[in-house]
């Protein structure tokens, strides 16, 4: 585990607030607006409406929200979260999540959740990797955001393939019966939380199931979108 750094991670000036992990300029550098549909998060010329895709077929969920595209330098610490055991950073990218939530939050009229999901590894891949990346991230999420989080509330049932190793069509046919709903999401606004969205099958897999069990709505929040 890399030790939370008394400089930026990025570009190693020193900090004031050690914890924050990136420094005011570079933070400025990462939020900054790009333009993206709300609806799916990818390109379009309009970040105020949804695009001509989601206007013919829109997705499930209801809103996506992704600090950056997956490029970096989000795409290496992200890595690094997740293959590198580099959980130091967990607060760091739980605060970015954060900051981009409030700026949707205030813009977009959002609806506060009530509950915060994770998408969940299966317990065999977790317990071979030793921890999951994104369960201190929506610990804090859930704290600032004055939610509930269900660790739970989401479980994977079935392991299946890797889902990067996938095309879009194999990913949804490896999805298929994977999870299981947990938590009662009945009336209530749900935020969908994975650390990189590509294809969205995953996240429309479970969004679908949420939905069908009466969740009210279903946001997902990512540190990154595959454009």
């Amino acid at each position: 585990m890399l030790p939370m750094p008394a400089a930026c991670w990025l570009c190693q000036m020193p900090l004031n607030l050690a914890r924050h992990g990136i420094c005011s300029v570079c933070l400025r550098a990462l939020m900054k607006p790009y333009s993206a549909c709300p609806r799916c998060g990818l390109a379009s010329g309009h970040s105020s409406r949804p695009c001509g895709r989601c206007l013919l077929r829109p997705p499930l969920w209801q809103h996506l929200l992704a600090v950056t595209p997956w490029q970096p330098p989000l795409k290496t610490l992200v890595n690094r979260l997740k293959f590198y055991r580099a959980t130091a950073q967990a607060v760091m990218l739980a605060r970015l999540i954060l900051l981009r939530w409030l700026q949707e939050y205030r813009h977009s009229k959002l609806p506060r959740p009530d509950i915060l999901l994770c998408v969940p590894l299966h317990s065999r891949r977790a317990w071979l990797r030793g921890y999951n990346q994104l369960d201190d991230m929506a610990q804090k999420l859930a704290h600032w955001t004055r939610c509930r989080y269900e660790r739970r509330g989401l479980i994977r049932i079935r392991k299946g393939k890797i889902q990067h190793h996938l095309n879009a069509l194999a990913r949804r046919r490896n999805l298929r019966g994977a999870f299981r709903v947990t938590a009662e999401v009945h009336g209530r606004h749900v935020a969908l939380l994975d650390d990189v969205v590509t294809t969205g099958s995953t996240v429309a897999e479970i969004a679908r199931m949420l939905l069908a069990q009466g969740a009210a709505s279903v946001q997902i929040w990512c540190l990154c979108r595959t454009l």
